[in-house]
């Protein structure tokens, strides 16, 4: 048995939620691999002022919440590819092995903890 496999049962059990969650406030472009947030169920039609307000607050954080989620998709899928070339499990830093617990907790990170807080300065994936 390989010894992530319970990090890869979590990874795909995260990206089905993730998956549904980006359902229902984006379309992912097929051309572009990029999730477009959708915008039909917001009426934009609207001539009041409050009302157009509204909605432009409404698209606004539907755009938050889908960086947001893409990101969380982007890297659980990378996470995946790494499983399927080795890779998995080794700090995109430093080249260590990242720590099991670290691993436990975020199926998906890209660094061990001593290189946590420079995670986020990593290309994303």
């Amino acid at each position: 048995m390989n010894k992530y496999a319970p990090h890869q049962k979590a990874l795909e059990e995260q990206l089905d939620e993730v998956i549904a969650q980006l359902q229902d406030i984006a379309v992912l472009d097929t051309d572009s691999g990029d999730w477009v947030i959708r915008t039909n169920d917001i009426d934009q039609t609207e001539t009041d002022e409050n009302s157009q307000a509204d909605a432009a607050e409404e698209a606004d954080e539907r755009i938050a919440i889908l960086a947001e989620l893409e990101n969380r998709y982007r890297s659980i899928i990378h996470a995946l590819k790494k499983m399927e070339g080795g890779t998995y499990g080794i700090c995109e830093i430093s080249g260590e092995t990242i720590e099991e617990g670290r691993l436990v907790a975020n199926p998906a990170a890209r660094t061990c903890v001593h290189h946590m807080e420079s995670e986020f300065e990593l290309p994303l994936p």
